[in-house]
């Protein structure tokens, strides 16, 4: 766990889960500790060098995260969380248009299911789903199973230039609302 030098905290979204990131900097001694939804992945006791760069992954699929730290006067640090080499933003940003997420609730349990778009891959609280697509009249359906529930998400041209096709997820034939992006 992290000690009182706690200098960051981030929360990643990936298909999987939404990640914690902690960072913890002794900035007299150089200690670094990163710890992912509460495991500690990097621990360095006594570093000379007070700034640099922290590589580690996160989740399931291994993806790629690096803190940066550097330092902005006297003793005063700066601390930037890189995934798959864009800054955070920007890869919460690119998350946002390939991917779709919903939150529920299914026989009393929480439940976050998102689609990645390009793939058509479906993941459910940090399982994949075994799913089944098939091409229908106006579109794709990709049909799954959530414990005794029948899911479809529904694609469809939507007539708008911008937003070309429309996600849908219905669960036992009820629509689901799609959440801000998570």
């Amino acid at each position: 766990m992290l000690s009182g030098d706690l200098a960051a905290v981030w929360e990643v979204p990936l298909s999987d889960g939404v990640y914690t990131i902690e960072f913890s900097h002794g900035t007299t001694t150089g200690k670094r500790i990163v710890c992912v939804n509460g495991q500690e992945v990097i621990r360095r006791d006594w570093m000379f060098k007070l700034v640099g760069k922290e590589c580690f992954t996160v989740g399931s699929c291994d993806t790629k995260a690096s803190i940066t730290i550097e330092a902005i006067g006297g003793l005063d640090y700066e601390y930037t969380l890189e995934v798959e080499g864009r800054s955070l933003q920007s890869f919460t940003d690119q998350r946002a248009k390939v991917t779709t997420t919903w939150l529920l609730s299914a026989d009393g349990q929480h439940c976050r299911v998102v689609l990645e778009k390009d793939t058509m891959d479906v993941w459910c609280n940090g399982q994949k789903m075994e799913t089944m697509g098939e091409f229908v009249e106006d579109g794709t359906e990709t049909h799954f199973m959530l414990g005794e529930h029948e899911c479809c998400i529904q694609a469809t041209r939507s007539g708008k230039k911008k937003k070309s096709i429309v996600h849908v997820l219905l669960v036992d034939g009820v629509e689901i609302p799609a959440a801000a992006q998570q």
